[in-house]
């Protein structure tokens, strides 16, 4: 039995944020992150392009794994906002999010990323542009750290928590029990005894979250699924938004459905790369800050909400199967050239080497409307004309469309305005929560969460 004053599940933006700031205001406190995956240090995807081309379902992978949770490889993007990314000031307040979020972007700068921008939307001709053409840009600001500043500021965060707190990698925690107002949790290795337990999980663990959730009758809210396509072209259509903004996080209601459709995760001048969740091959995007690493297209994802009523309740299901669906038809990620698809065709491997556009990850030639539901490709095809009106050469038929791209969110918890669950002591933060769905309101709810814990000591020890 190893004990502990506080064990932290997962080594995510929420559990290193949380290890961080117990380790500035309460350094007295012995702590410990046990996380599924490894070291920053040791993942690494063993995609190369040449030898493997896809996913070979390693036994934890990589890109979502290990110290600085799925986010490590992401193109490390810091939305400093309330209007998207989680709804963890309906929690904590809209004031103390946002001081949260600016104190996070101060650590990210102080650890690495000092020479990164902060962009802004305020003030913006592009929200007027949008707004005379049917869409909503969002307001934000943005901190850009890049892929590989990302990367640095992680392993100068491992370097300090290294020595103040306890690292358990490539350790599975099978089971989280309370005894005497306590907890136990069993792992693949040990048996941890903690006064506090904080849970910290990310979308990768929303299935192993039910089970905990289940196990300790925690209560459930509703759930939602994200459907989209990831598209991918020239960097100079929309260069006059992400010159700018770097991220426009643009909305539109379709006239057909009324459906909201938005932009998300944009990366100028990026790479379109593979994401495996739970054995289900998906896409996503990444970018740099380095010019060297910078290619000649920009990438962005196109996504529909979807939510569920009863009697439905496996939002997350829904979207597997989906993605199953692709990944049976094109043995993992489909790609479709935007005027294949509203021709009615398939794109085949002569048409896409035939573009003009070179892809920046190589993927299956197919059609995505065998695998995506009529109303959501109703609703992205609705949305790229509408952004072609913004930025025009959108809509062009050599753009591509990579499928799936789905984000699964967990079945949100209900917690207290402490992050609190119905169990005493044990906390549940980031994306595994349901609350938070990025990387800045995911590190906000560790630190806030961090300094209750301190706050609820000194009043016991008081």
């Amino acid at each position: 039995m190893k004990n502990y004053d506080v064990a932290i599940v997962g080594a995510g933006p929420g559990g290193i944020f949380t290890a961080y700031e117990l380790s500035i205001v309460a350094p007295e406190l012995k702590v410990a992150i046990i996380e599924y995956g490894n070291k920053l240090i040791r993942r690494k995807c063993p995609i190369d392009g040449e030898n493997i081309t896809k996913c070979i379902n390693c036994e934890t992978c990589a890109i979502m794994n290990g110290f600085g949770g799925a986010g490590a490889f992401s193109d490390g993007k810091y939305n400093i906002t309330n209007d998207f990314g989680g709804t963890l000031f309906e929690h904590i307040g809209k004031k103390k999010a946002l001081e949260l979020m600016n104190y996070v972007d101060s650590i990210n700068v102080e650890y690495g990323g000092e020479k990164t921008k902060l962009y802004s939307t305020a003030s913006s001709a592009i929200r007027t542009k949008c707004i005379q053409n049917g869409l909503h840009l969002l307001e934000a600001k943005v901190r850009h750290l890049g892929t590989d500043i990302n990367y640095e500021v992680l392993t100068n965060l491992y370097e300090y928590l290294s020595k103040r707190i306890d690292f358990y990698f490539r350790t599975e925690v099978k089971e989280v029990r309370k005894v005497d107002g306590e907890y136990e949790l069993d792992t693949s290795e040990d048996t941890f005894h903690c006064r506090f337990c904080v849970i910290s999980a990310g979308r990768s663990g929303s299935k192993w979250m039910e089970k905990v959730s289940e196990d300790l009758q925690i209560p459930k809210m509703s759930n939602r699924v994200d459907l989209g396509v990831r598209v991918e072209l020239p960097c100079e259509v929309f260069n006059h938004i992400t010159d700018e903004l770097y991220e426009g996080k643009i909305v539109y209601r379709t006239s057909k459905y009324q459906d909201r459709v938005r932009t998300f995760c944009m990366n100028p001048k990026g790479i379109v790369v593979n994401e495996n969740t739970n054995g289900i091959i998906t896409v996503n995007g990444h970018s740099y800050e380095d010019p060297n690493k910078q290619t000649e297209n920009t990438n962005f994802a196109l996504l529909v909400s979807k939510h569920f009523t009863e009697p439905f309740k496996d939002s997350n299901g829904y979207g597997e199967s989906i993605a199953r669906l692709s990944n049976m038809l094109g043995g993992g990620v489909i790609i479709q050239r935007f005027g294949d698809l509203i021709r009615g065709k398939r794109s085949t491997v002569e048409r896409i080497e035939h573009s003009f556009i070179t892809p920046t990850l190589k993927a299956t030639p197919g059609d995505l409307s065998l695998v995506m539901p009529k109303r959501i490709l109703d609703d992205i095809i609705e949305m790229i004309y509408a952004l072609d009106k913004i930025a025009p050469g959108t809509a062009n038929d050599e753009t591509l469309l990579y499928g799936v791209e789905v984000k699964f969110y967990n079945m949100e918890l209900m917690l207290d305005q402490n992050l609190e669950t119905n169990n005493r002591n044990l906390f549940v933060i980031g994306d595994c929560s349901g609350v938070t769905h990025s990387l800045s309101h995911a590190s906000a709810s560790g630190v806030y969460v961090a300094r209750f814990i301190k706050e609820r000591l000194d009043g016991l020890n008081g």
